[in-house]
């Protein structure tokens, strides 16, 4: 992997990473097209530049990040399904994640669903903007869905947060919020592993800067696309997310039947 092609995963996981879209799903057509080698590194890399976009977040929205003790409590009560079946589930996980028909169908159906959530929870700013422990947990079940890989962890804990009569933009800042101990924790146990595996001695400098650069084009990246992300759900919602992932879905299967290697990194 050179640095063009980091620094293009790296956009990719920036917009794709909290919008409803799966960035897994872009992750498989990016590094195909690109031809990445899927090795131990490139791997690595792919989650540890989630950090860049857990930055944004922080960084976007640290008020609320000091406001208060309960703050935290409620993200770790909406954190714990994941963490635990995560934990529990963590092979079968990854070997889903190697089934490129897996990631095509999840698209597709999600696609479907978001083409009518909008009619189904009609609320939009008539919600509430409330998190209660009740309405954390709820939504952390919904995370433990997004497991399975094409899902979108974005797009099950906003409609989680909606089945709670939050509001478009309350149940999208939930999740922001939401992705920072899941995404963390995910970074960790996979750079844990590369470590373990002594990946870190035979990675060289030009890795290293890879790894860095990574970072830091997917922390600009996110905090563009959160903002926009925002200010378009809350005027248009659901629909146009959904066309997209059908549309993104039938390439992947196309491409697959095709005969084309399409791959996860």
């Amino acid at each position: 992997m050179d640095f063009l092609q980091a620094i293009i995963l790296a956009i990719v996981e920036g917009i794709t990473e909290y919008l409803p879209v799966s960035s897994t799903g872009h992750m498989i057509i990016a590094s195909s097209v690109m031809g990445i080698a899927a090795d131990d590194f490139v791997k690595m890399f792919t989650v540890a530049i989630q950090f860049g976009a857990i930055l944004s977040v922080i960084v976007l929205y640290w008020k609320r990040f000091l406001q208060s003790l309960d703050f935290y409590f409620k993200l770790i009560v909406a954190f714990i399904p994941a963490a635990i079946l995560g934990f529990l589930l963590n092979d079968y996980i990854d070997a889903l994640l190697e089934n490129v028909i897996v990631v095509a169908v999840t698209l597709l159906l999600g696609g479907f669903i978001l083409l009518f959530v909008d009619k189904w929870f009609e609320n939009k700013e008539s919600g509430n903007d409330d998190i209660t422990y009740q309405k954390a947990l709820t939504i952390g079940l919904f995370q433990v869905i997004a497991m399975v890989p094409g899902v979108s962890r974005s797009a099950a804990t906003i409609i989680g947060g909606l089945t709670q009569k939050l509001t478009r933009k309350a149940a999208a800042e939930f999740s922001f919020f939401l992705a920072v101990p899941t995404m963390f924790a995910a970074t960790a146990y996979k750079m844990l592993k590369f470590y373990l595996a002594g990946g870190f001695e035979t990675a060289n400098n030009n890795n290293l800067l890879l790894l860095l650069v990574g970072n830091v084009v997917a922390f600009i990246v996110a905090l563009i696309a959160i903002k926009g992300f925002i200010a378009y759900l809350t005027k248009n919602g659901f629909k146009m997310f959904g066309w997209y992932r059908i549309v993104l879905g039938t390439i992947i299967l196309v491409l697959y039947f095709m005969g084309y290697n399409l791959q996860m990194v």
